[in-house]
């Protein structure tokens, strides 16, 4: 059931003790405005909008002029119609007015990339080098070299950057603080305050600082489930040198009781198998992460660029090379076992292959079904589906930048009273 506001015939001085107030009643509104358009499968008039939202015509148009005026919606071109009558001009949102900036940093590269309100990707950018030998300092300030060009890459095409996101691989707490980032060798590193002095990532937007710190994994977990690919509820495994999960349940992603669920790539596949950098045995990503599968296809310490390596794979894969199908299989036996474990907890029905295991989907899939199939005990009626993600190696960068205006979506009353 959808809740609508209606801001027509509310008398504030009138209103009883513990009535929204008038100011609120225009949030409410531009929120729920903002928000049919940016659902809409087709650009909605300003009279459909009064149809469903159940304001007046005269409400819709005030809002949407607010809206036009802070670069949030723009008329589309009419669409013809058969009949008298002008067609009524549509209303989508703008992509020339506030913009989200993502960014990611992994085990071996930094990414930044600006999305538009509309969600189209304006600018993406890797710079790939290996950082567990560069201290957290050096690596966010490389990280804040390459925010700085894309911000000036929305500048030229005259976005203004609202907030920026950045994941990481790793634990990280409410103040933005990477607790353990195991892979980096990251510990109780405090993210924003080593940003300190680097725009737009120390700017505050409403109040509100501008940079959120997140777990990639989620991240990415959130750019495939906006990009209307994924269904309500389903597991998002970014395959990289580490291993992370996102988990959406009914649309929501799933985040535990303090922010640090999905850390898929430290369960046990063999509790006595080789060390890991987490302080455990037999890690998953001791059996599946990137080195460990190159490793097993006899490609370790290969010139082997880490952007390429799961291009390379896959076409060595695909040319029938015995050694690295053997990889891809022990790959897919590991990843099926974890899997079923959580599909066993969750009840999910969909695993989403993300980050390098995107490419390598046609490998590892028959082995992770094989397992599944052997684990789930529902799996004889239930089937799971496993399926490569819809943007591959970006979705963290993506996701990211796409948590920013969709805050805007949800709140456009912060970013007009900035204008």
């Amino acid at each position: 059931m959808t809740t609508v506001w209606h801001c027509q015939g509310v008398n504030p001085t009138a209103a009883p003790a513990g009535a929204v107030r008038q100011g609120s009643l225009r949030e409410l509104n531009l929120a729920l405005v903002l928000g049919r358009i940016a659902a809409a499968d087709r650009p909605p008039s300003r009279a459909a909008l009064a149809a469903e939202t159940g304001l007046t015509r005269a409400t819709v148009s005030a809002v949407v002029e607010d809206l036009v005026a802070g670069r949030l919606v723009t008329e589309a071109e009419p669409t013809p119609r058969a009949g008298a009558g002008r067609p009524a001009r549509g209303l989508v949102l703008a992509g020339d007015g506030p913009a989200g900036l993502g960014l990611e940093v992994n085990v071996d590269y930094l990414a930044a990339c600006v999305v538009d309100l509309a969600g189209t990707v304006r600018h993406h950018a890797v710079h790939r080098a290996d950082l567990r030998p560069v201290s957290p300092t050096d690596a966010l300030g490389r990280l804040a070299s390459i925010a700085a060009t894309a911000r000036a890459a929305a500048d030229a095409e005259g976005l203004t950057l609202a907030g920026a996101a950045l994941g990481v691989p790793g634990l990280v707490d409410d103040a933005g603080r990477v607790r353990l980032a195991p892979n980096l060798g990251w510990r109780d590193v405090p993210v924003p305050q080593l940003l300190a002095g680097h725009p737009p990532l120390t700017e505050t937007v409403d109040g509100v600082p501008a940079l959120v710190v997140d777990n990639e994994a989620n991240l990415a977990a959130l750019g495939e489930l906006h990009a209307g690919a994924g269904p309500g509820s389903f597991l998002h495994i970014s395959g990289e040198v580490g291993i992370g999960a996102g988990i959406v349940l009914d649309g929501a992603l799933y985040r535990g009781a303090r922010g640090w669920s999905g850390e898929i790539g430290h369960i046990p596949v063999r509790p006595d198998g080789p060390p890991c950098r987490c302080g455990g045995r037999g890690c998953l990503e001791q059996y599946a992460g990137q080195e460990a599968i190159l490793s097993a296809a006899g490609l370790a310490g290969a010139d082997l660029p880490a952007d390429t390596a799961p291009t390379r794979l896959a076409e060595l894969a695909g040319d029938g090379e015995a050694t690295v199908r053997r990889a891809l299989r022990e790959a897919g036996t590991a990843l099926g076992v974890t899997v079923a474990s959580v599909v066993n907890l969750l009840d999910l029905d969909t695993v989403v292959l993300g980050g390098g295991y995107a490419a390598l989907t046609p490998w590892l899939r028959p082995q992770m079904l094989a397992e599944i199939e052997r684990r789930v005990l529902t799996a004889a009626w239930a089937p799971v589906t496993v399926r490569p993600a819809t943007l591959g190696a970006t979705a963290a960068a993506v996701g990211a930048a796409g948590s920013v205006v969709r805050r805007i979506i949800a709140r456009p009353a912060g970013w007009l009273s900035r204008l």
